[in-house]
């Protein structure tokens, strides 16, 4: 009994440090991001992201889950998928041409209240009061972080809001995908139908890639891939309920690349909304799984 809590802890701390890992590369992916977006445009930056990548993808899913999790009875829901990560993406790194990274990231953390949302008005799933009003609480935090009908809204605030909604929509989207495939099938069709949809569009918006920016392009595709993977990989070893709110720290690491890289020092405003975005998202994730077992009625 003791050898296998022994065990349970090791896989929850390898869950742990997975996902703080993978959040770290996620946010390194975003600052390269930021910095690229100077000279290129969003759509070719993650163009080049996805096909640098994509070699890398189908090597991962052969060895985690054999050559049969390369082909899927589902392909529409992936392309589907794929079109909902472009546009996410698009937005996304749009924001960062207007916005400090920390600030971009905070405002994208209200997706897990789009989530609930969307669950319960057009997926009809029973949301009780708790949640509903954690779900406020976290609108009046956007709110706090934009700031509108004062000076100091920025219409681009809106880019990370719309960004959230379509990525809510992408992981609401993954029900219809068929539930025998593996994570890392989803994970390579992501990255291929995105690659593939951009490409009929980057021609119109390539910029001839300067040497000096190869690397960039490859340590975006490095970072990325790595931090995906390590985050799933912190899924499969640990409880959801204690590894989800850590990617919450994802704020820690912008603010602290947006000050290193481009002196951005987010203010008083930005940080108490922050906060609360933060708070009401990990109090959602937390009434979840802790009703996960239960009927709709007992649900709040």
């Amino acid at each position: 009994m003791q050898s296998k809590m022994a065990e349970t802890q090791d896989k929850t701390a390898a869950g742990i440090v997975m996902m703080c890992a993978g959040v770290a590369c996620l946010s390194a992916n975003d600052a390269l991001a930021k910095y690229l977006v100077a000279a290129y445009s969003p759509l070719q930056i993650l163009f080049l992201r996805n096909i640098i990548a994509l070699p890398f993808a189908i090597v991962l899913t052969v060895v985690m889950s054999g050559r049969g999790a390369l082909r899927s009875p589902r392909p529409a829901a992936h392309f589907l998928r794929g079109f909902l990560w472009i546009v996410a993406t698009v937005l996304f790194f749009t924001s960062f041409i207007h916005l400090d990274l920390a600030e971009a990231t905070a405002l994208i953390f209200v997706a897990p209240l789009f989530i609930t949302a969307i669950s319960a008005v057009f997926l009809r799933e029973q949301v009780g009061r708790r949640r509903w009003l954690a779900v406020l609480v976290g609108f009046i935090g956007v709110l706090i972080v934009i700031r509108p009908g004062t000076a100091a809204f920025q219409p681009a605030a809106l880019l990370p809001v719309l960004t959230a909604f379509v990525y809510a929509l992408l992981m609401l989207s993954a029900r219809w995908v068929d539930q025998r495939e593996s994570v890392w099938t989803m994970l390579l069709y992501l990255t291929g139908a995105s690659a593939f949809l951009s490409a009929f569009i980057v021609p119109f918006v390539w910029q001839p890639v300067r040497l000096e920016d190869l690397w960039l392009f490859a340590a975006i595709a490095l970072f990325g891939t790595a931090g995906m993977t390590m985050m799933t990989q912190a899924f499969r070893l640990a409880p959801a309920a204690i590894v989800a709110p850590l990617d919450y720290s994802g704020l820690v690491w912008a603010t602290t690349f947006g000050w290193l890289i481009w002196n951005e020092v987010p203010d008083r405003s930005a940080f108490l909304g922050a906060a609360v975005i933060v708070v009401s998202g990990i109090y959602i994730i937390w009434r979840e799984r802790k009703h996960a077992g239960q009927t709709p009625q007992q649900k709040s």
